[in-house]
């Protein structure tokens, strides 16, 4: 039967393997001291590792007086490490069901009445994130030639990867290259993974650079907003039958299947997330338009915030004539009501 650890040895192991993980050195009970939340003398710590060292967490290199972590005290780690990010995605999810429903009201009533006022066509996109640090990847085995990458972003955006291999790899492989990816690239802001982290990762891997290639594809994947992912709510799409120069049956019928197919919309909107710059009103006239569909429109777009970097947009399209004035004011004011109401939500 496996020994439990009491808090303090699993404070003491905890600290033994993030000091190495981020030196590479043996580390000493003096090093492990300065942990302000031990609070506990050097004499102490030096029992509390010789214990830890007793029970196969941590090991003696022959010509160091420091320690360093077994494959044990390491899989002790990741589990733990698992179980808190684990609690940490499930709470969050319960968090953001019981929001969602009524977010989807507001975006959806906030379409509604702007079309109404405005008389012209409307579109607003439910939040998406724009942060895109990485928060932790597991790499788990599925079958003897399969594992299955998960990585979790810092919105706790989830990917899950397959990766075939060509001959099975055995738990210490696997455990050390689940290290390998989290001490290089948790907290990593995804645009700051160049070529030369890739490189420096996969000969690290050695033979297993190609797990790590797969797994870098999912991280990629992480910050792609994918069209089948974004909701987006419409709604006067037949408020551009009043402006004749729109009213083309040809033109009328392509207007109407970008606004019901959504497919477009959803590109305009990932070019405003993509663009950290512009988080103001931005306007495209005519050829302009990022939409071909939309090329004798106008469109007037507001970035607004959930907080925490999630990001939606909300967007009036009519005729090139519109009444610009009237439809950026009413997209500031109804941007800083949006602002307003979901962060009050978000609380």
């Amino acid at each position: 039967m496996e020994e439990v650890l009491d808090e303090r040895k699993q404070k003491i192991l905890k600290a033994i393997i993030k000091t190495y993980m981020e030196t590479g050195e043996p580390v000493g009970s003096r090093t492990i001291s300065k942990y302000a939340d031990l609070n506990v003398s050097s004499a102490t710590i030096r029992n509390e590792m010789s214990d830890l060292t007793d029970m196969g967490y941590i090991v003696q290199p022959h010509t160091s007086a420091g320690r360093i972590p077994s494959d044990k005290g390491y899989r002790l780690y990741v589990n733990e490490l698992m179980k808190e990010k684990e609690a940490e995605v499930a709470e969050l999810r319960d968090l953001i069901i019981e929001k969602t429903d009524k977010m989807d009201k507001v975006l959806k009533k906030v379409a509604k009445v702007l079309a109404s006022n405005t008389n012209y066509a409307t579109m607003v996109s439910v939040p998406q994130y724009s942060g895109n640090k990485i928060k932790f990847i597991q790499l788990s085995r599925m079958s003897e030639l399969q594992l299955v990458a998960v990585v979790v972003s810092d919105n706790n955006t989830v990917r899950n990867q397959i990766i075939n291999l060509d001959e099975e790899m055995d738990d210490q492989t696997i455990l050390k290259l689940n290290l390998l990816l989290n001490t290089n690239l948790n907290g990593i802001p995804i645009q700051d993974i160049n070529l030369g982290m890739i490189a420096r990762l996969k000969e690290q891997a050695g033979s297993h650079s190609g797990v790590v290639a797969t797994v870098l594809d999912a991280v990629a994947a992480t910050i792609h907003v994918e069209e089948e992912d974004m909701e987006i709510y419409t709604s006067g799409a037949t408020n551009i039958f009043k402006y004749p120069e729109l009213a083309d049956k040809e033109k009328a019928t392509e207007l109407i299947s970008a606004f019901e197919e959504k497919h477009e919309l959803a590109d305009l909107v990932k070019e405003q997330m993509s663009d950290g710059e512009n988080t103001g009103i931005q306007v495209y006239i005519g050829d302009e338009m990022p939409i071909q569909t939309m090329k004798d429109c106008s469109i007037v777009t507001a970035r607004y915030e959930l907080g925490d970097g999630m990001y939606g947009t909300i967007g009036i399209i009519g005729p090139k004539r519109m009444d610009y004035e009237n439809v950026v004011d009413s997209l500031k004011e109804l941007k800083n009501h949006l602002d307003d109401v979901l962060k009050k939500k978000k609380t």
